[in-house]
């Protein structure tokens, strides 16, 4: 049997359109190029199952993502990605890269952008992957960066999408470009949609020693009238968030530091499963990525679950991330990998996956 060839297509910023058109096909999958009224260009990946819009030269972000109905993207402000680059002023999308020389909010000592370069960074290279056989079509790009005198690296990021599955497969391979050591400071901001009673299910135990919550409030947070005591209390119970009801106070937001747990396999999982039975995914390596963090904002105009956002570090800043050792650290001309999957599972799907989450961390189901 010969290797199975596909098809390679180089992505240029010219076959983005006002005009949204179609770029190529094949049984099960569709793939079309436009631009948003902004200027920004978006690629469409409709399935058998639903479809993805991705911004492909834009952090190559997945602005929306819908799988057998389900539009899995926080509700925000921004109904498509906006001229401006700058973090809060055009953040709706369902998956933000966060890194990679800063993360969260900076800090004294800090000058780096809220959650560093990577959210709306400019990939220079982008392409597509046709594999007919498989029934799969897999989105890649480029990256790179480089300050004199302190960083220079090569991110690659490839996003994979078969015809009949709800799973969207994400790999990151970053290069140190230096022959010296950098500190890799990422974080996945998988933004999905919470619904109410929803309930979280994850690979880690429900301890205040490992679900830990932040009680220090950064300086783009307001808070209002009993929030501080809502954070004593989970952090006292963390539980009591596993239970997405109306009215818990999760305005503006609410940001946890958890320690995965990963199988046998090697990976951690967390599910948000909703009424009907049907769940949101997270799954990822902790050997690659050793932290998660979690984030939930309820309020009157935005609405948001990251109830798993594979990271190397927490979300205080460069400064404080880096004398805290919450790096991977990268040794010049070497690389760092991630592998990661989300999307939807059925409701039988949901149910295997929280049976096995429940007994590798021996909690009793029902």
């Amino acid at each position: 049997m010969g290797e199975r060839m596909g098809i390679r297509i180089d992505l240029t910023e010219a076959m983005f359109g006002e005009t949204e058109r179609r770029l190529c096909a094949f049984e099960g999958i569709s793939v079309t190029t436009f631009r948003y009224a902004s200027g920004v260009a978006g690629l469409r990946i409709g399935t058998r199952r639903g479809e993805v819009v991705i911004l492909p030269f834009r952090g190559q972000q997945i602005w929306r993502a819908r799988f057998d109905g389900r539009e899995f993207a926080m509700r925000s402000m921004f109904d498509e990605p906006a001229r401006s680059t700058t973090y809060l002023e055009t953040y709706g999308a369902f998956l933000i890269h966060c890194g990679l020389t800063g993360i969260g909010a900076p800090e004294a000592g800090d000058s780096h952008p809220l959650h560093g370069e990577l959210p709306s960074a400019p990939f220079e290279d982008a392409w597509l992957d046709l594999d007919e056989a498989a029934g799969r079509v897999t989105l890649g790009g480029v990256f790179r960066y480089a300050v004199a005198f302190s960083t220079r690296y090569t991110l690659t990021a490839t996003l994979g999408i078969g015809r009949d599955e709800t799973l969207i497969d994400c790999h990151l391979r970053l290069r140190n470009d230096k022959r010296t050591p950098m500190e890799v400071l990422y974080l996945a901001h998988i933004n999905f949609r919470p619904s109410d009673g929803a309930t979280l299910h994850y690979t880690a135990p429900y301890t205040p020693e490992a679900v830990r919550v932040r009680r220090s409030i950064p300086a783009h947070v307001r808070a209002g009238p009993g929030y501080a005591e809502f954070l004593e209390a989970l952090a006292a119970d963390p539980t009591l968030h596993h239970r997405l009801e109306p009215g818990l106070g999760f305005d503006p937001e609410v940001v946890f530091a958890i320690d995965a747990v990963a199988d046998e396999a090697g990976w951690a999982h967390a599910v948000q499963r909703h009424a009907d039975g049907s769940a949101d995914y997270v799954a990822h390596r902790p050997d690659q990525a050793p932290r998660l963090n979690r984030w939930i904002c309820r309020t009157p105009d935005q609405d948001a679950i990251g109830f798993s956002f594979p990271s190397t570090s927490s979300t205080l800043g460069r400064r404080n991330e880096v004398e805290a050792g919450r790096f991977v650290p990268l040794d010049g001309e070497r690389e760092w990998h991630l592998d990661m999957r989300f999307g939807r599972l059925s409701a039988d799907e949901a149910d295997r996956r929280i049976e096995a989450i429940d007994r590798l961390m021996g909690r009793t189901t029902g």
